[in-house]
């Protein structure tokens, strides 16, 4: 039963031919797998020893993996079964939230997917010319006025190359990707050699610090910044539309799932027992670099700092082309405004893509202006693309307990699971996110919800449902109440 009343034919027949779609076939496996491990790993990775270091000690980190790991392989299998039993249906999370649960629901998970995505870029600039700050000072920590004007230039550059061609950006991805991910692992290789069980074990719980809380508070410090460098598991299920063989996409995501989950905890577990979790949580970012450079001196924080604007920018480059396809695609069936449609001569979603930069350098001068950090946009990004995850788990969870899209004997007992246990890992991240983030995110969703009437009354469609309703005045409720408090001081923007 979904939340919202079907189109009415009357409606379709009045609506305009929607733009053409897609380029078709232009992506194969190795890009599809490019555009997952290039979209999850950006600048979190070189992060991470010091962002779960600083609320969490190893017993915690451990938990917080596993279930980050659970809940990440649960979302891996609801994109390929997704992927397979429903083809018609491209563009990944937004499409499967509409198909289960109305329109007003479906557009809230494209608005909430594009929020994450450009607001996600907006921190790959910052920490990118926070790691160049190691080389030229004057960058300081990515919000300065030369880290703002080499970030535009950066930007504008990648959306040219978008413009001239998805297949030519993809390319562009595969070989940053390869470029990113071998000093990762250099730098796993070598702190093997280094690390030390007694250093590791050392307040293995984190109860000998006071101010990391219980190990439940502990954990929950972890979910958000877990949940970020997994952020792009669903890549290849966003331009599902432009690729080759729809089984692809199935094994690009656990390509993508395997090959991250293995280096994120190898990075973070591994750096704990090298230097001392306070050690660790004191570091300057990327952290990576200062553990390196314990082990093998100064040249160890140079290539990291240089592997990671390398990884930023792959990052930067497949997070624009995802970030530009959701409005694209959601306007071919009405759930954004027609003009987000409209392609350029080489097949780029040229009009969404101006629109998606154009914010993006509207809120890199933002950070500037507000002093913000890598970090606070990070979970502000984060907690937006929650929205999404739930109702693509909920999807699955709900063909697998209809039958819908199955045969009349087979087993779907696998799906009920990865469906319920994606749903309940989402459920859980909103509890971890805590109140804050919530309420900013309520912030840049209220404004989406005159664009989702824009979009309806286009195409000549009933706006709300009573439930909708209900729903619409609750994100702004929410917003007034984040606004507010932010006017007295209580929260912070940024």
């Amino acid at each position: 039963m979904t939340i919202s009343a079907p189109d009415r034919p009357a409606a379709r027949a009045k609506a305009a031919t929607p733009p053409k779609g897609p380029v078709q076939g232009v992506l194969g496996l190795g890009a599809l797998t490019a555009v997952v491990i290039g979209s999850m790993i950006g600048s979190g990775v070189f992060n991470l020893p010091q962002n779960l270091a600083a609320g969490a000690g190893p017993l915690a980190i451990i938990i917080g993996w596993t279930i980050s790991g659970i809940g990440i392989l649960a979302l891996a299998f609801v994109y390929q079964g997704l992927s397979t039993r429903k083809p018609d249906l491209n563009a990944g999370p937004y499409a499967y939230a509409k198909a289960g649960f109305g329109a007003f629901v479906g557009f809230n998970s494209a608005w909430g997917y594009w929020l994450s995505a450009w607001i996600g870029n907006v921190s790959y600039a910052v920490v990118m010319f926070s790691a160049l700050s190691y080389f030229f000072p004057p960058f300081g920590e990515g919000n300065t006025w030369p880290a703002l004007i080499g970030a535009s230039v950066v930007l504008w550059l990648i959306h040219a190359l978008i413009l001239s061609g998805v297949k030519q950006a993809a390319f562009a991805n595969v070989i940053t990707t390869i470029a990113k991910v071998a000093p990762i692992v250099l730098l796993i290789v070598v702190v093997i050699f280094a690390f030390k069980l007694d250093v590791f074990t050392l307040d293995f719980n984190g109860l000998a610090t006071p101010a990391l809380g219980s190990v439940l508070d502990q954990v929950k410090s972890t979910m958000l910044i877990t949940l970020w460098v997994f952020i792009g598991i669903e890549g290849a299920s966003v331009v599902s539309g432009r690729a080759r063989k729809r089984k692809d996409i199935g094994i690009a995501t656990f390509a993508g799932f395997i090959t991250t989950l293995s280096i994120y905890a190898l990075v973070s577990l591994l750096s704990l027992g090298v230097v001392s979790r306070p050690e660790l949580a004191a570091l300057k970012n990327p952290s990576m670099a200062g553990v390196l450079e314990h082990v093998v001196g100064p040249w160890g924080a140079i290539l990291i700092n240089v592997a990671l604007v390398v990884s930023v920018l792959g990052a930067f480059l497949a997070w624009t082309l995802l970030a530009a396809e959701v409005p694209y695609a959601s306007s071919r069936d009405g759930t954004m405004p027609r003009f987000f449609g409209k392609e350029n001569r080489n097949g780029a979603p040229s009009t969404s893509l101006w629109i998606t930069n154009g914010l993006v350098q509207l809120f890199l001068i933002l950070t500037m202006v507000a002093n913000s950090t890598y970090l606070s946009l990070l979970y502000i990004a984060s907690t937006a693309i929650l929205i999404p995850y739930i109702f693509s788990g909920a999807y699955a969870l709900k063909l697998a307990v209809t039958g819908e899209a199955y045969k009349r004997d087979e087993n779907r007992g696998r799906d009920m699971l990865a469906g319920g246990v994606a749903t309940l890992y989402g459920a859980w991240l909103v509890y971890a996110a805590g109140p804050t983030y919530l309420l900013m995110a309520a912030m840049l969703y209220a404004p989406g919800i005159a664009i989702y009437v824009w979009a309806r009354r286009e195409n000549g469609e009933k706006v709300f449902t009573p439930i909708e309703i209900g729903i619409a005045v609750g994100i702004v409720i929410a917003a007034i109440v984040a606004a507010y408090l932010i006017w007295n001081g209580s929260i912070s923007p940024l």
